[in-house]
């Protein structure tokens, strides 16, 4: 899915940069993350939802270095694409798990007791690609707007010993399945509009200001997602058509997946994933 998105992106450039005066740039770089994500379950023994942190009780690692790879094409003066793509993987092993939980998906669910032996994956992959147009522009700065499709490719899964049943066979909220080594996997593709602010400034010959804000949100039949995205960075010119950026971003990625049963005696947490992350960034472009 995310080459489908870079090879509509590179047609794009090609055909607008074929139709008018243009400046492409390609960079590649990476970002440190602190990160912060978790998931809502159910405490079958205490009959009541808490919230199950993958970085404290599930061991994920906190901080870590993530690559990404943006292109931006100006064209026309005014009017720019831009496509980005951010990798987010994580995984790790939980040797004894303090609480029990549940988590029901797809009218299944599955349960996990005290003390089980977890490997947990939580891999996130983010795609952007949209059109900005400057509607200030001056000497040295220009002001515009972005619009575009933001989509997540979300794989979450836990592999160990896990009970699984179907919702409507709880008994006195506990699944009467036997556990059995296996794997839950819930794949979310979750496609959010986005609509953005962003700013350039140069305070000195080749040394340019960069600011960026975009949100993002959509309600689709039982499926919530949204997105927040703040960006400011600095960015210097070291060479001919080289240039090099450092800035601190702040993510914000909510997806909630609603599938109680209203009828239910017996309350199932949604499958909810709340992640984010804040950190410096660093990349090199080339502009031609």
């Amino acid at each position: 899915m995310v080459k489908h998105y870079f090879l509509l992106c590179f047609f794009s450039l090609t055909l607008c940069g074929a139709a008018s005066a243009s400046e492409t740039s390609i960079s590649l770089g990476g970002f440190y993350s602190q990160s912060d994500s978790s998931i809502q379950v159910n405490d079958p023994v205490q009959k009541s939802q808490y919230t199950l942190d993958y970085e404290s009780d599930l061991q994920l690692a906190e901080n870590q270095f993530l690559p990404f790879v943006s292109l931006n094409h100006h064209f026309n003066e005014r009017h720019n694409f831009y496509f980005d793509w951010k990798q987010l993987h994580r995984d790790a092993d939980t040797s004894g798990l303090n609480q029990p939980f549940q988590v029901e998906i797809d009218d299944t669910v599955y349960e996990v007791n005290a003390g089980a032996k977890l490997h947990t994956t939580l891999n996130i992959d983010i795609a952007t690609l949209g059109y900005g147009y400057d509607f200030l522009q001056g000497t040295n700065y220009n002001v515009g707007a972005s619009v575009g499709l933001h989509t997540m490719f979300i794989k979450a899964g836990f592999e160990g010993t896990i009970g699984a049943c179907a919702s409507s066979d709880l008994v006195n909220n506990l699944c009467g399945s036997h556990a059995m080594p296996s794997i839950i996997e819930e794949h979310v593709t979750a496609p959010l509009p986005d609509f953005g602010l962003y700013a350039n400034y140069e305070f000195l010959p080749g040394w340019q200001f960069n600011a960026q804000a975009q949100y993002f949100y959509v309600s689709l039949d039982d499926m919530q997602g949204r997105l927040v995205d703040v960006k400011l960075g600095v960015e210097a010119e070291i060479a001919k058509n080289w240039h090099m950026s450092v800035a601190y971003n702040y993510y914000q990625i909510d997806v909630e997946l609603d599938q109680q049963r209203p009828d239910a005696e017996v309350n199932i947490a949604n499958y909810n994933l709340n992640y984010s992350f804040t950190g410096p960034m660093v990349s090199l472009s080339y502009r031609f």
